[in-house]
């Protein structure tokens, strides 16, 4: 004979626990997938210094650098009395992304860096001039071992 006690209310049997494994995967899987997604857009310091550049599109902003641009930042790229030097660490993809290239064509610049005047704008020049100036540019960094900017 089985004694219960009538006050006492049976205990209820603890439910099941679910297994949280699959859950710790998914998560587990998507930092996997956001670690490597930002891998593939950071790291180097810009697209722009990768290998396999266009020599066409050197070639022509070389021309149009020389036409518009080296009257001020040299036709060596190391600066003169009016202008600053493009091959410097400020300039490198890091600390001067392409588009502050662009941007300074577009708009002009405040001096910043250097105690030269200002950059007044080179409206002429349409933005697919600039990506071509800029293919030139970074394509002289590199040779002379321009990178980044190590301060940044």
């Amino acid at each position: 004979m089985s004694r219960t006690n009538p006050r006492q209310a049976p205990v209820p049997a603890r439910p099941k626990r679910r297994s949280r494994l699959p859950l710790v995967l998914l998560g587990v899987g998507f930092l996997v997938l956001v670690i490597a997604i930002a891998m593939s857009v950071g790291g180097e310091p810009a697209a722009t210094t990768a290998p396999g550049r266009d020599p066409a599109m050197v070639a022509a902003g070389a021309e149009l650098f020389t036409a518009n641009c080296a009257v001020c930042h040299g036709v060596d790229l190391n600066g003169t009395a009016v202008g600053p030097p493009l091959l410097h660490p400020f300039y490198a993809p890091n600390h001067h992304a392409d588009e502050a290239f662009q941007r300074a064509v577009a708009y002009g610049v405040v001096p910043h860096h250097w105690d030269f005047g200002p950059m007044l704008p080179l409206a002429h020049l349409t933005r697919d001039d600039v990506s071509k100036i800029i293919a030139f540019v970074r394509s002289e960094q590199e040779a002379a071992g321009i990178f980044e900017d190590p301060s940044h």
